[in-house]
């Protein structure tokens, strides 16, 4: 099988959640498989504001925002499908009766509101991706941007009442227990290479895709060969192709510089 583009995750897969910096080992794989001709993408679920730990490492797009927005290196953009304005209007009337903290990202800015419900959660996920907490900023302002993503803070059995009630037009993703990422409704990680694919003519076979997360389920299936990160759960393992090993022990060179 000849691989035309490789998908890389980044929490957890590219970047290590011990040193928040990327392996040289993958930065030096990388530029070898560039070298031979391979397409190379970041597929993550952070948004463009919060994409700030890829220092050397060489790609050709980024897919972030699970999907929703997809562009070229050099800025050209080959997909965008923001949430829908009236699932923000429905967060904002829920949260008159529940107060749900979260994030509204957009490709250019980031707010938090409702922060003071989960500060110590707040805390804890900033930290874990190495991004400074912005400050609370009132909830209507998500009005006046284009909303990509909305990192909502409820707990996995709150989920079924707010994606039913008040995210109506939107999908949860969740990577971590205290927040589930949510956008717009039938996109995931598997349209946005299909988008990509489309774009640069590459024939979803021809694709491979590093993971380690529950957002990157749907990549690993869909892509011609899906590799599991050695860190990533059991649940995502089973979904993959082939396991590798952990971010922190080279898991991503160990495959590629086999190819």
């Amino acid at each position: 099988m000849k691989i035309k583009a490789i998908f890389f995750d980044i929490d957890g897969t590219l970047v290590s959640f011990k040193t928040h910096a990327i392996p040289q080992s993958t930065l030096d794989a990388v530029h070898r498989i560039r070298e031979k001709g391979v397409k190379v993408f970041i597929a993550t679920g952070r948004p463009m504001p919060f994409i700030r730990n890829l220092k050397g490492l060489e790609y050709d797009g980024i897919m972030s925002v699970n999907g929703a927005s997809c562009v070229t290196a050099d800025g050209k953009v080959i997909c965008n499908r923001p949430v829908p304005k009236e699932d923000i209007k429905r967060v904002i009337a829920d949260a008159e009766k529940h107060p749900m903290p979260i994030a509204f990202t957009s490709n250019d800015k980031a707010i938090v509101c409702n922060m003071e419900a989960a500060m110590d959660k707040f805390k804890e996920v900033f930290t874990l991706l190495d991004i400074p907490l912005p400050k609370s900023t009132p909830i209507t302002e998500a009005l006046n941007m284009d909303v990509m993503q909305m990192v909502a803070f409820f707990d996995k059995d709150e989920e079924p009442r707010i994606m039913r009630e008040v995210m109506k037009e939107c999908d949860a993703n969740r990577w971590h227990p205290y927040f589930a990422d949510c956008i717009a409704k039938g996109t995931n990680k598997a349209t946005g290479i299909d988008d990509i694919c489309k774009y640069y003519g590459i024939d979803i076979s021809e694709t491979m895709a590093f993971g380690d997360g529950g957002n990157d389920i749907a990549m690993l299936k869909h892509a011609g060969v899906g590799v599991a990160m050695g860190n990533a759960s059991e649940e995502v393992k089973a979904c993959a192709d082939m396991v590798t090993e952990s971010v922190d022990n080279d898991g991503i060179a160990k495959i590629l510089n086999a190819m």
